[in-house]
């Protein structure tokens, strides 16, 4: 090997580079859909404003999307009421903090995602806001700090509203959606909205708080939301619920799951693509590998004639090579385990924005282990094949032939 040293790093790099793509395609597949998976949140079925169903649960579920419009809070909350309904959770946004969005929604919006608590409290009040562990890492924010929202759900809009907020808590990592969410109140999201009517209700407060709420009540029920997420009892509210809204309301009805499993399939196209590239560069790395056996058994017959003479049997030369191989197997996969983890790693990294959380998943031990089966299945077919001339050797003709 060392006296081939080229023929030795060609090898282990083709077989290198194709482990690493091997290994790269699985951990994107595996990472794609675990963030799918982990985010439906047991989320059945999402109502919101008509219009494209995919983007509708790209705006709710996984909030990479503008909403396709708002919904009546009191015509939503009449579907809350279904038997059928064990969960009704009602999302309204519109708003951001340096790229990242203010979500206004109830307690239940954290257990969807099983969210805790790292420091902090929970709103009681509005223009309180509890963050996300991506969005207090990344901005450096912390308890008692106020900000100011913007209007839109760009980072850069120019309308700022002039209303702070408080954070009074802060999430602890959940690894979904709601690591990059800023969270607040539903009363949040529409005051910012009615300045005026806002400042009326504040004025009232100090002297009149009953009549305040009970105004903020009535007020309330003539509110907007985005969508309402909803989870079922049973499997028969997906079977009935859906056609009923979408048939007889003004709003649409969505599943998050049949959307977004169509939308992988027109993703995983590309997937697939480089997943075969990735096989077709297997292929061209086994031929490598057999060219370079083949050769070096042909260049040193003499040596190894002269081996069999002095009583080595054919099994021991075959284990000579045998040991090369296997040598080689564990460089290449060595190398393809590191540029793949480098390669997913920076390519994650330069997609997150603060709409696309890191998406890196480890693979289960099994798929290394399979993909190592299947290398290192490819480098003992290739040495089979090209210790052919040690098995069919004919010592006294190549000991007399060499010079």
């Amino acid at each position: 090997m060392k006296s081939k040293a080229l023929y030795t790093f060609l090898s282990v790099v083709t077989l290198g580079l194709s482990i690493a793509l091997l290994l790269g395609i699985k951990a994107l597949t595996t990472s794609f859909e675990y963030q799918i998976e982990n985010n439906l949140a047991g989320i059945d079925l999402v109502v919101g404003a008509k219009g494209s169903p995919l983007q509708l649960v790209l705006a709710s579920v996984l909030h990479m999307d503008n909403p396709t419009g708002n919904i009546n809070y009191n015509e939503a909350k009449k579907i809350a009421k279904n038997p059928l309904v064990k969960t009704a959770v009602p999302i309204s946004y519109g708003d951001n903090y340096k790229g990242y969005k203010i979500v206004g929604t109830t307690d239940d919006f954290a257990s969807l995602y099983n969210a805790k608590l790292a420091t902090g409290a929970t709103p009681n009040k509005s223009m309180q806001v509890v963050l996300g562990h991506t969005v207090a890492e990344q901005l450096h924010l912390k308890l008692g700090d106020h900000i100011l929202s913007a209007h839109d759900l760009v980072e850069k809009s120019e309308e700022v509203h002039d209303e702070e907020l408080e954070v009074v808590g802060i999430y602890a990592p959940t690894h979904t959606v709601i690591d990059r969410l800023i969270t607040t109140k539903l009363e949040s999201v529409w005051d910012l909205h009615h300045h005026e009517e806002e400042e009326h209700h504040e004025e009232e407060h100090d002297e009149h708080e009953e009549a305040h709420h009970e105004t903020k009540h009535q007020h309330n029920e003539k509110k907007e939301i985005t969508s309402l997420l909803l989870s079922f009892t049973s499997p028969i509210g997906l079977l009935t619920l859906p056609r009923r809204i979408n048939e007889k309301t003004n709003m649409q009805a969505a599943l998050p799951k049949y959307e977004l499993d169509k939308l992988y399939q027109y993703t995983g196209v590309g997937l697939k693509t480089v997943l075969w590239i990735a096989y077709l560069i297997l292929v061209i790395s086994s031929l490598t590998l057999f060219v370079s056996f083949y050769k070096m058994v042909k260049e040193r017959a003499f040596d190894l004639a002269l081996l069999r003479t002095y009583g080595a049997s054919n099994f021991q030369l075959v284990r000579m090579i045998l040991y090369e191989g296997i040598i080689i197997g564990v460089l290449a996969y060595l190398t393809g385990f590191l540029i793949s983890k480098i390669g997913v790693s920076v390519l994650l990294q330069s997609i997150q924005t603060n709409q696309i959380q890191n998406l890196a998943q480890g693979l289960p031990f099994m798929a290394y282990l399979q993909i190592a089966g299947l290398i290192f299945t490819v480098i003992i077919l290739s040495i089979l094949l090209a210790i052919y001339p040690i098995i069919k050797m004919n010592i006294s003709t190549i000991l007399s032939h060499e010079k």
